[in-house]
């Protein structure tokens, strides 16, 4: 990440009053990696797949670390035919962010709203979520409303999804 690009969501934070609780730690890739520094952090924390429609499309998915995902069920809600995971290239052109970095904050850096995000139903009712802040060095507590308000500042509407019903559907 760039200091330009730290600045921006520091600079869109402030902007809409949103300080987050924040904490640094050595990098982590995964979440098994994670949780040991999370746990000093209040809050739902999360997993985030950015994935890759088979006739095109991005989704940015972020759902609890402990939610397993029916990607098929969710593809046919979203209107996709079927999911991929996007390339680390990808990632790194739609988000601007390495995997491992992922996370509804770097919707900041997709100016051309090409990627839609979708947010678990049950994650949005918790008080706060975790997620990066564009790097895997970093996580930061915000509350369910500030997520979704900072969302809507980059100009993404998510698609929230109860993905208990949609497993069931």
């Amino acid at each position: 990440m760039t200091t330009e690009a730290r600045a921006a969501l520091d600079a869109l934070f402030a902007q809409l009053a949103i300080t987050p609780v924040a904490i640094e730690h050595p990098p982590v890739h995964t979440v098994e990696e994670a949780l040991p520094f999370w746990s000093v952090l209040e809050g739902v924390h999360t997993k985030n797949l950015l994935l890759k429609g088979a006739k095109g499309g991005l989704w940015l998915v972020c759902v609890p670390t402990d939610r397993r995902l029916d990607l098929k069920a969710l593809a046919a809600h979203v209107g996709a035919k079927k999911f991929s995971f996007a390339s680390s290239e990808t990632l790194l052109e739609a988000l601007g962010v390495i995997q491992g970095s992922v996370s509804p904050l770097a919707l900041i850096n997709d100016t051309a709203n090409a990627v839609q995000l979708v947010l678990a139903k049950d994650m949005l009712a918790q008080p706060r979520i975790t997620v990066h802040p564009l790097v895997n060095t970093a996580t930061v507590s915000l509350t369910s409303d500030e997520l979704v308000k900072f969302v809507t500042a980059t100009g993404h509407s998510p698609d929230i999804v109860d993905f208990d019903t949609l497993a069931s559907a």
